[in-house]
């Protein structure tokens, strides 16, 4: 079977399971997703560190560096908002220190099965027949696509996270294509996440379920400006941060991962 038909069949089986209505948490979806790169892995005679999961000092590293620039990132975001006025900060009286430890860890478990979704297996098959960039804009968009059931997609507030979430979606495809491995993209999606949620207490694509030391508090500011009940992924200076990323990650001499 050509790569990029074993990279269609790769999506078609969560998908297929998502029709048949079968909502994995999302351990044992990081799980399945782990255990299906291996079974499409290992018909090639391939292991997990050919995909870019080669866990060694570097990885970890890398991983590190992620995840602070998708804190800096979103912080950006919503710093930026803060200076325009279009929000306040008031104490959330909910919030227990747990939260960051418990928030960090089901962000990594997001960031684990997203990136072997779309920019594992599939990624990088496709890229191999048909070049990275197309392979970068198809994966982008359907990343983009499964956020559209998410709560706040609606109205003008769809244009921009749509916009976003596949700026975002390119911006951590180029962060594998630059070094070659996982933990750069990993990092960034865990970091980006918690930071949005734990925080600086904005939804996370639009759920809520995420714990912070304060509340954002918006004011009358219109939603393309402060990402509305979405969050900061459909606010405008999210579009300018994420361009901002990709030409300074297109531009960064970076050393590969891999050896």
């Amino acid at each position: 079977m050509a790569p990029h038909w074993r990279a269609f069949l790769f999506l078609l089986l969560p998908a297929l399971l998502a029709l048949l209505g079968f909502h994995p948490g999302i351990l044992l979806s990081a799980l399945m997703v782990l255990g299906l790169s291996w079974a499409f892995l290992a018909l090639e005679g391939r292991d997990l560190a050919s995909l870019g999961l080669r866990l060694n000092a570097r990885w970890g590293l890398d991983l590190l560096w992620g995840i602070g620039l998708g804190v800096g990132l979103m912080g950006l975001v919503a710093l930026s908002l803060r200076g325009l006025g279009a929000f306040h900060w008031e104490p959330n009286l909910a919030f227990r220190g747990i939260h960051l430890g418990t928030g960090a860890a089901s962000f990594a478990l997001v960031a684990v099965h997203e990136e072997c979704l779309f920019r594992g297996y599939p990624f990088q098959r496709l890229a191999e027949v048909f070049g990275a960039w197309p392979a970068q804009l198809v994966l982008a968009l359907l990343f983009a696509l499964i956020h559209w059931g998410n709560p706040g997609m609606v109205g003008p507030t769809r244009s921009w996270a749509t916009l976003n979430i596949m700026l975002a979606a390119l911006l951590l495809g180029l962060c594998y294509l630059r070094t070659r491995s996982l933990a750069l993209p990993m990092g960034l999606h865990l970091g980006w996440n918690w930071a949005q949620g734990n925080l600086l207490g904005f939804p996370v694509s639009g759920t809520t379920f995420a714990q912070s030391p304060w509340q954002p508090v918006l004011h009358d500011s219109p939603q393309w400006l402060t990402g509305g009940p979405f969050g900061l992924e459909a606010s405008a200076l999210c579009t300018l941060v994420c361009l901002g990323a990709i030409l300074s990650l297109g531009l960064w001499k970076v050393r590969p991962s891999v050896s």
